[in-house]
């Protein structure tokens, strides 16, 4: 049996905005990334907040604001209260790039848009997955299972396959690097073969990238360049 299935895209289509995207498998909605923009402008929310009673389950792929930061906002203040899903790194390192955030916007404004307890009451909801773990959802979602690959990128970084009744197969991979580098593999790719809908972006589809060898020679000489500064700065030079 044929599922239905329909996108839409609350932010991140059309712009470099950040990514946001609600898609619905039959009754079952889920919300594809929450980011917002360093602004932290109310524009991104405002339409996100009238579906908000309407997801049924939130699948993260990065860290990152760009991806989750108006998490905290629309757990704590729009009361949204279905599961979260992420991998181990994005949910540690979410956290406390979010604890950074509000303490370094606290420190210098009257920051008021969320608050620790907001960070804490999010990230409690995070279901933490490994890669390759499939979930098999309940309720609304009975038939639906979803599954974290690595998306090479960065650490945690996700490329969610979601699969209805074991016929439609829908891929959700943005910001994915398919190369291999030093210090992470590249995205996995052999295990998507034609999938029914692949939701993904083009936004370094014209980057050229420099040769390893120069990229390993410009990071020793920044690392290099920080190590000096930081000894000046200690007085040790």
């Amino acid at each position: 049996m044929t599922s239905i299935v329909k996108f839409q895209s609350l932010s991140g289509a059309h712009s470099e905005s950040p990514p946001c995207y609600i898609l619905q498998v039959d009754e079952f909605r889920f919300l594809l990334d929450c980011g917002w923009d360093e602004d932290f402008s109310m524009d991104f929310v405002k339409e996100l907040k009238r579906h908000i009673h309407q997801i049924d389950a939130v699948l993260l792929s990065y860290p990152d604001h760009t991806h989750l930061g108006a998490l905290p906002y629309i757990v704590g203040k729009a009361g949204m209260k279905c599961p979260i899903y992420a991998t181990i790194p994005v949910y540690k390192m979410g956290q406390m790039f979010m604890y950074d955030l509000y303490q370094s916007r606290h420190n210098t404004e009257d920051f008021e848009i969320f608050t620790l307890d907001d960070v804490d009451s999010a990230f409690d909801k995070i279901i933490q997955l490994k890669y390759s773990q499939t979930v098999h959802l309940k309720g609304k979602g009975h038939g639906i299972q979803i599954t974290p690959l690595p998306a090479g990128h960065m650490i945690g970084g996700t490329i969610w396959k979601i699969i209805k009744d074991g016929e439609e197969e829908i891929v959700y991979a943005v910001d994915y690097n398919h190369k291999k580098e030093r210090h992470l593999n590249g995205c996995v790719l052999d295990v998507i073969s034609r999938p029914s809908l692949m939701i993904t972006d083009a936004f370094n589809a014209t980057y050229v990238q420099s040769r390893r060898r120069t990229r390993d020679e410009q990071l020793m000489s920044k690392s290099i360049y920080k190590i000096h500064v930081l000894w000046l700065m200690q007085g040790q030079i």
